[in-house]
């Protein structure tokens, strides 16, 4: 069956709700027993059946049964917001004493919890660039590898493949943030990640109007270290953004396909502009990642940046000038954004030596519109 079929029918039963084609929302945290029996044997099984609202309800289930399906993997874990789903894989798999290989181009958020968080509990931490020898970076205690791809505001492409199968050959849990291709354009736990993540706040609710997070785990065994960790911290998905996100992915596919085409025009058109020195999307042709994104993807997303030929404080008058781009962080929905990065301050594996970075995001407003908006604001 193909993805946009199955992202149509799957994770709905009308049979069960008088008909209704959409999941409701259930806003429970007290769920009853029949009787303590029922009580105790359901309490055996917390984890796949309603039993207390934090733990989830009937619609959790389904939207974790949707992402694990789209992804391969073997169960998924909704939490609050993507930041949640990083920091409780991380968590789950490093004590006192180990070690962690982080993306240098890791989610901003992320560098914040090893820095303030990971170190504070005696974890080691090591930034490194894509194009680094990660054999080399491994160390007896290294326990984790985090993958980005592409990476966040740079876009650097790893070959996610063969570092799965280093870290299998290593003993070492794999966590990948998967947010910009979604499921739909790239299967991690297909190629051997253990942890896939996605801010579900994205592109699978599609609308800027939810917080969402979501953890796929490739086995049996993850899957239990990741439960028993979101639920001994707490972790839990609200009823209504999980309402929400089973609402927008039954659109995920046109959607994403009119974001990746209109983000490739817009490519297109500031290549060719004076004030840009060079594209960073591992889907523009003269990416350095092209090759590695066209074998292992099967699309792209609408976000990508632009390295620019200015300093920053004037890239923060190009975006002030702009009108159809919103200034703002987070993506995925349906308007499109704008973001200016110094760069010298965000990456610390290798020193950034390039101009700002102008990160965008082509929203479902028609392309000629934008390219107009752009140019204006440019010239």
């Amino acid at each position: 069956m193909h993805p946009e079929t199955r992202l149509a029918h799957m994770a709905r039963d009308a049979r069960r709700f008088d008909g209704a084609v959409n999941l409701p929302v259930m806003r429970a945290s007290t769920v009853l027993f029949e009787d303590t029996q029922h009580l105790k044997t359901t309490e055996k099984t917390w984890w796949e059946k309603p039993y207390y609202g934090r733990h989830g309800l009937t619609p959790t289930f389904a939207f974790e049964e949707a992402i694990a399906q789209l992804e391969g993997g073997y169960k998924a874990i909704a939490v609050e917001s993507g930041l949640a789903a990083l920091t409780c894989a991380l968590s789950a798999f490093l004590k006192s004493g180990d070690h962690v290989l982080i993306h240098d181009a890791a989610y901003g958020p992320v560098r914040h919890y090893c820095d303030d968080v990971l170190r504070r509990f005696g974890v080691e931490v090591t930034y490194y660039h894509p194009n680094q020898d990660i054999a080399a970076l491994i160390r007896p205690h290294t326990r984790v590898l985090h993958l980005e791809a592409p990476g966040s505001i740079t876009f650097d492409m790893q070959d996610i493949p063969a570092l799965c199968a280093l870290a299998q050959s290593r003993g070492i849990i794999t966590v990948l943030d998967n947010t910009w291709a979604t499921p739909l354009y790239f299967q991690g736990c297909v190629v051997g990640v253990d942890v896939v993540t996605h801010a579900a706040t994205k592109y699978l609710v599609g609308h800027s109007d939810a917080l969402l997070g979501v953890m796929v785990a490739r086995n049996e065994a993850v899957y239990h270290t990741l439960k028993t960790n979101a639920a001994r911290h707490g972790h839990h998905a609200a009823p209504d953004d999980l309402y929400l996100a089973l609402r927008g992915m039954r659109t995920l596919a046109v959607r994403l396909a009119r974001h990746q085409d209109t983000a490739g025009r817009l490519m297109t058109w500031l290549a060719d502009h004076p004030l840009v020195a060079r594209i960073l999307s591992p889907a523009y042709p003269e990416h350095e990642g092209h090759a590695l994104w066209k074998r292992d993807f099967s699309g792209a997303s609408g976000l990508f940046s632009c390295v620019m030929n200015m300093d920053y404080p004037a890239l923060c008058q190009v975006v002030d000038r702009l009108t159809l781009f919103g200034l703002g962080y987070s993506w995925g929905g349906f308007e499109s954004l704008a973001v200016p990065f110094d760069m010298r301050r965000a990456r610390t594996a290798q020193p950034w030596t390039e101009g700002p970075v102008l990160r965008l995001h082509a929203g479902l407003e028609h392309p000629d519109d934008l390219i107009g908006d752009l140019a204006n604001a440019l010239g």
